[in-house]
């Protein structure tokens, strides 16, 4: 195989990744010139930890923040066992089946556990 068949056989590639390129920097600079910047008090509040991120890393807060993460940690982690597994079924058989079926049970009796101490509710 020459260059020139090689080159042409990746070409289609290349065209696609320049026109997603293309699309993606004209979305961003579209909305950066067409979006509105009034920044006031309320916008530039801390909204994702909530409390300011840049003031003493030592101050107490609350531990629902760490139960919150562990279980986006825990459902993030059943997702990604549970792609692999959907798409292998029908090759692994019945076994691969109701093993699955026990992980989510525990991890469902994991949550109902949590859900009943109040571990989520946020007042």
């Amino acid at each position: 195989m020459n260059s020139g068949e090689f080159l042409s056989e990746y070409f289609p590639i290349l065209v696609f990744i320049a026109i997603a390129a293309g699309i993606s920097i004209a979305m961003i600079v579209g909305s950066w010139i067409s979006g509105i910047r009034r920044p006031d008090r309320e916008k530039l509040t801390p909204y994702e930890c909530g409390f300011d991120a840049f003031t003493d890393a030592r101050h107490k807060f609350d531990v629902r923040f760490y139960l919150v993460a562990i279980l986006f940690i825990i459902f993030d982690l059943e997702i990604a066992f549970l792609f692999p597994w959907a798409v292998s079924l029908g090759e692994t058989g019945v076994f691969a089946f109701w093993s699955m079926m026990v992980f989510l049970g525990v991890l469902t009796i994991g949550f109902i556990y949590e859900w009943k101490k109040g571990a989520l509710d946020w007042e």
